[in-house]
């Protein structure tokens, strides 16, 4: 077996593992009662819908053709728009200072969902594209092995936290300590078999388009929202990200890793977590200054009036 098909086969045994993992994670952290009092905001629940599964993708397709992306770039770019629900979505929240409740339920609710609708969204503006003849998503075989790589664990684990917390939360350790390290030996596998084509990709337009799509989609997460500004921080930072697991997983199925569009998926994810990181920095540090400047109770009680 050569090194190259070695590494192949490791990165394809990895994915597994650490979609399982993660998604056994988020039900060991997830209860009925919270996704009960998320979900039963209707009006937000189809915001945030329209907004991962509709306007997301599009999105991601206008800024593909404004920059004339290389069908490689394009179709990676078109992955990351059709994938939401990145688990580090929630990381971002918190920095933000966001509400982490709504900002996790609604992580999970867009994975679940995207299990379904990433493999025919996909496939639609590929071939609307016209990106070639036989360039096309084996949309079951995807949504069979996305969905079940989602659902089956994050129901498990989702079970397990209702009748038993504590359980829960003990295995919940040990899943997070396959997921963070698998996530990070993906990306290096996913490096090393296409550093080529990355080296390449410096100073192309699939960078600038990765930028783009990042600011726009928190922008837009954002305001197209409802409530107070912690759900709206919320519904901003888990938008712009894709979730790396079934995006990688989908580049392995569909197109056998093929180098040039693993490299660009690889910098398209790269890029996201790069400029989303600062942007939940800043507006934790913004909510931090607006609250500094907020008279408390007593203050208010005590000054003057006019």
């Amino acid at each position: 077996m050569e090194v190259q098909d070695l590494l192949g086969a490791l990165f394809n045994i990895l994915l597994v593992v650490v979609i399982m993992a993660a998604m056994l994670s988020a039900g060991f952290t997830t209860t009925f009662a919270n996704l009960g009092r998320v979900l039963s905001r209707v009006g937000l629940v189809a915001l945030v819908l329209v907004t991962a599964l509709v306007i997301r993708p599009l999105v991601g397709w206008g800024i593909a053709e404004l920059f004339s992306l290389a069908v490689p770039a394009y179709i990676a770019l078109i992955i990351v728009a059709t994938i939401p629900g990145a688990p580090l979505g929630v990381i971002f929240v918190m920095k933000a200072k966001g509400d982490v409740v709504t900002g996790a339920t609604f992580q999970v609710l867009l994975a679940l969902v995207a299990s379904f609708t990433f493999a025919p969204t996909a496939n639609f503006i590929i071939e609307a594209a016209n990106l070639g003849e036989e360039i096309t998503l084996p949309v079951w075989d995807l949504i069979k092995t996305i969905a079940f790589l989602q659902i089956l664990p994050f129901t498990v684990g989702l079970l397990i936290r209702h009748f038993s917390e504590k359980t829960a939360l003990d295995w919940n350790g040990f899943a997070k300590k396959i997921t963070g390290p698998g996530l990070l030996a993906i990306i290096v596998l996913a490096l090393l078999g296409s550093w080529q084509m990355l080296i390449d990709l410096i100073g192309d337009r699939v960078l600038l388009a990765g930028i783009v799509f990042t600011v726009a989609m928190i922008a837009i997460g954002y305001f197209l929202s409802l409530g107070e500004r912690g759900t709206r921080t919320a519904t901003a930072l888990i938008e712009p990200n894709a979730n790396a697991g079934p995006a990688f997983a989908a580049v392995a199925i569909a197109f056998n890793n093929e180098p040039a569009i693993l490299g660009a998926l690889t910098a398209l994810i790269f890029i996201g977590i790069v400029i989303t990181a600062p942007i939940a920095v800043w507006l934790g540090k913004d909510d931090e200054d607006q609250q500094a400047s907020e008279p408390t109770g007593e203050m208010a009680e005590g000054a003057p009036s006019s």
